[in-house]
């Protein structure tokens, strides 16, 4: 199975609060897991966080690919063509 052009040309940027998720942050709010926007590096939290920043971020700024930000995980996902990479 091919790989989307969404992942295939995702970047690398550097996290921008690598301390946790950039709302919750300064929400005072609480995260299960991060997402890294391979777009901009924002860090979001994930959809099983009561915030689900990650996939707002996407919505909201169209940037479609998100990578697992937690510690040992390098999988990508791909919100507008639903794949993983």
């Amino acid at each position: 199975m091919a790989i989307c052009e969404h992942l295939s040309h995702a970047g690398d940027p550097p996290a921008r609060t690598p301390e946790g998720c950039e709302e919750c942050l300064a929400e005072g709010g609480r995260w299960v897991h991060l997402r890294r926007c391979l777009d901009c590096g924002h860090i979001g939290c994930c959809d099983s966080s009561p915030g689900r920043h990650a996939s707002k971020h996407a919505a909201a700024d169209a940037h479609p690919v998100i990578q697992s930000f937690e510690p040992g995980e390098t999988w990508r996902w791909c919100f507008v063509d639903n794949r993983m990479g």
